[in-house]
């Protein structure tokens, strides 16, 4: 039986988000395609109809999981657009630090992408980009200044890096999670200018 254009997207839509929610709770390479079919309710091969190999699937995985995280920083406030304190209080947080499944895919993904194809490594680099601009916008909002570009870069590196080290010992030493993540914001947000103070 042939399958209509409009289940093929569903399929594929299906497949890209289960991937997307997968390799954040389990990491790239610690998940098959057939895992992957199986959760999205689909056969192996219907997965290799709508994706080649596991790294095209891992690229728009990926993709898809950037675009989600991107929308998150840059979602408008009720006072307008987001400020460096709002996007450190969201990205250094909790729940992004708790919510495997549903939190950042750089964060979760960043030691893996080293080990995958071109295709994966660039789709990466693009939401990196992202991050970095929605964050150097916030920078230029408020003081225009030469060096927006490398407080930008190091912002966002340092907030994937402290999500990923705040992950890696919450279970062991949760006070040493809760203190990476209130030393990343408070540091951070005197890089950016802002005193790094939470607002309330």
């Amino acid at each position: 039986m042939k399958v209509t254009k409009e289940k093929s997207a569903q399929n594929r839509a299906a497949l890209i988000k289960t991937a997307a929610r997968m390799f954040r709770e389990r990491g790239i390479d610690g998940v098959g395609v057939a895992e992957i079919s199986k959760a999205a309710g689909l056969t192996h091969g219907a997965l290799y109809a709508q994706f080649p190999s596991k790294q095209a699937l891992v690229a728009e995985a990926l993709a898809h999981g950037l675009a989600g995280s991107h929308a998150y920083m840059t979602a408008p406030k009720l006072n307008g657009a987001p400020t460096l304190s709002d996007q450190l209080d969201l990205y250094l947080s909790l729940d992004q630090r708790d919510n495997l499944a549903d939190g950042c895919a750089m964060a979760a993904s960043a030691s893996e992408i080293a080990r995958q194809d071109e295709a994966v490594s660039a789709r990466f680099a693009e939401g990196f980009e992202q991050m970095v601009g929605a964050v150097q916008a916030t920078l230029e909002a408020t003081t225009l200044r030469a060096d927006d570009r490398a407080r930008a870069l190091t912002i966002c590196a340092a907030m994937i890096g402290g999500v990923a080290m705040a992950r890696a010992t919450a279970k062991s030493r949760p006070d040493l999670s809760d203190e990476i993540l209130a030393a990343i914001r408070r540091v951070l947000g005197e890089v950016g200018g802002e005193g790094g103070e939470k607002r309330n």
